[in-house]
């Protein structure tokens, strides 16, 4: 049996050659990138300006890749939570936000993940692969498809390391800013990483006026390296050099995440040390309360220090805020809702 391709993985440009392929104009594949993106159709039979010839066709070739819900929270702040199939055995995790300024979706890159940050509920659940293209833009046609809303922000902070999955992520991203399609613009656009600095250098390159967020929880090498293995291999002097290159080569500002952990990295001389790492880069510094995981060894700094932190960083020059806690009355930490379903 031959494996149908997934028809959502494709950019606009590569979808026209897979028209020309099987005999189509190029056209077509703007026509059904409309069906896909604008009218977010389930099926090729409600391509009705296409031929039952061409429909017929493209059922023999590719799947639309439609997501079922396995599970879905909903909070009393607005946030659900969705745990879908994605249609081989596999789940993954993608979160709603509502927000003042509209609707924000949280999408996984990947299958589990291989970083082993130890305040990520991500962490012992093994890696089975990477999402493609299709998958990751599924999330966001799933979510409007369930709820009937129109989301305009997207950030890359589920489930994975969204660099580790590059070229799927890079591709995902096309598809969802391309005007003739979902047309989210890259301001609107943010991919996290716990700090892969090739692909930071790569990411700069590639012209898309995402915005950049860095998982960096520590100060120095000692506590990030316990914190997330990553910095083994990219310690913190190398990554803070990719940020700057990277904020000279495309003049956008960089967001450094910092989760606060009880007795670990929220006290005042963290703060200084912090002010010093980042003084003079075009940044902003998103605190996070840390959400406590099953067997975690971090517990969610209190709030008077959490304030005291902030404070400080704005008071010398670092502008930072407290990033809003949301669903904490459901399985709020990423992957806590696949690791609980992967116990029943």
């Amino acid at each position: 049996m031959i494996k149908m391709k997934n028809i959502k993985d494709y950019n606009l440009e590569e979808l026209k050659k897979e028209m020309q392929e099987i005999g189509e104009k190029p056209f077509r594949a703007e026509q059904i990138f409309k069906w896909l993106y604008q009218e977010k159709v389930k099926s090729f039979d409600e391509m009705t300006n296409l031929s039952l010839e061409l429909r017929k066709k493209l059922e023999e070739k590719y799947n639309i890749c439609n997501f079922k819900i396995i599970k879905k929270q909903e909070s009393k702040d607005g946030t659900i939570k969705y745990l879908f199939d994605v249609l081989d055995g596999n789940a993954i995790e993608t979160v709603l936000m509502s927000y003042h300024h509209g609707y924000s979706i949280c999408i996984s890159s990947q299958i589990g993940c291989k970083m082993g940050c130890k305040f990520c509920a991500s962490t012992g659940i093994n890696f089975a692969r990477n999402l493609t293209s299709g998958e990751i833009v599924e999330q966001l046609l799933a979510v409007e498809q369930d709820t009937g809303v129109r989301i305009s922000n997207i950030v890359f902070m589920g489930i994975g390391e969204p660099l580790d999955n590059y070229e799927n992520v890079v591709n995902s991203i096309r598809i969802i800013n391309n005007p003739k399609g979902l047309n989210i613009g890259a301001r609107h656009i943010s991919i996290s990483t716990s700090g892969l600095v090739p692909k930071i250098y790569k990411l700069s390159e590639e012209n898309i006026p995402c915005t950049l967020s860095i998982s960096l929880h520590a100060t120095n090498n000692k506590k990030r390296s316990e914190m997330m293995p990553v910095n083994n291999t990219y310690p913190i002097e190398e990554l803070i050099q990719a940020c700057k290159d990277y904020i000279a080569k495309t003049n956008r500002r960089i967001s450094f995440e910092y989760a606060l952990a009880k007795d670990n990295n929220d006290n005042l001389e963290d703060a200084k040390e912090l002010v010093k790492l980042l003084k003079g880069m075009l940044c902003h510094v998103n605190l996070i309360p840390i959400n406590k995981i099953e067997k975690g060894k971090f517990d969610k700094s209190s709030n008077e220090n959490i304030m005291k932190f902030r404070d400080y960083l704005n008071d010398h020059g670092i502008v930072a805020t407290i990033r809003r806690e949301l669903g904490s009355d459901i399985d709020a930490a990423c992957g806590q809702l696949r690791r609980k379903n992967l116990k029943e």
